[in-house]
């Protein structure tokens, strides 16, 4: 079996348990008045488990493969493949999630975004600010301000 049928079939068995979470355990200790909502906590987790579920599924049986060959991806020849940048965006990942509440949510995703595209090759550098900039204020605006949950802008240290 080729490697990514392998990965649909560990993420297959991690969505079936997210599902089953999602499903049967998180529903039961809402509150009675959001009983009666047309959207519980729960329905992104459920959509998100039914969607993970089929596209697993998809490429396990391999129903997204086409006529032509586009070829496997040989284990044996890991180095020839992008694997620097892989582990340096999977390293980015990790110090975005710890600067996430000391620096705030504005710079944080910013410089993400700003760092992760540089790793991907992108060296037009207007673009890359004024893309970050403007997908991390419309994101904190959306979140903020339409959903009305806090998420801090600004680094700690600035007592926002």
């Amino acid at each position: 079996m080729a490697l990514d049928r392998w990965i649909a079939l560990v993420l297959l068995g991690i969505f079936i348990v997210y599902g089953y979470t999602a499903w049967f355990t998180m529903d039961g200790g809402l509150a009675p008045f959001m009983r009666r909502n047309p959207i519980w906590p729960s329905t992104f987790p459920k959509v998100l488990s039914i969607l993970g579920i089929a596209a697993s599924i998809i490429i396990l049986f391999g129903l997204e493969k086409s006529e032509e060959k586009i070829g496997e991806i040989d284990h044996r020849r890991l180095g020839d493949y992008f694997l620097g940048q892989a582990v340096l965006l999977l390293g980015l990942m990790v110090v975005y999630a710890l600067c996430l509440r000391p620096l705030g949510f504005l710079f944080s995703s910013s410089a993400f975004l700003i760092i992760g595209s540089f790793i991907l090759g992108e060296r037009k550098w207007h673009i890359m600010f004024s893309v970050a900039l403007i997908a991390t204020a419309s994101v904190w605006y959306l979140v903020q301000e339409v959903l009305g949950i806090f998420l801090r802008p600004l680094p700690m240290f600035m007592g926002v």
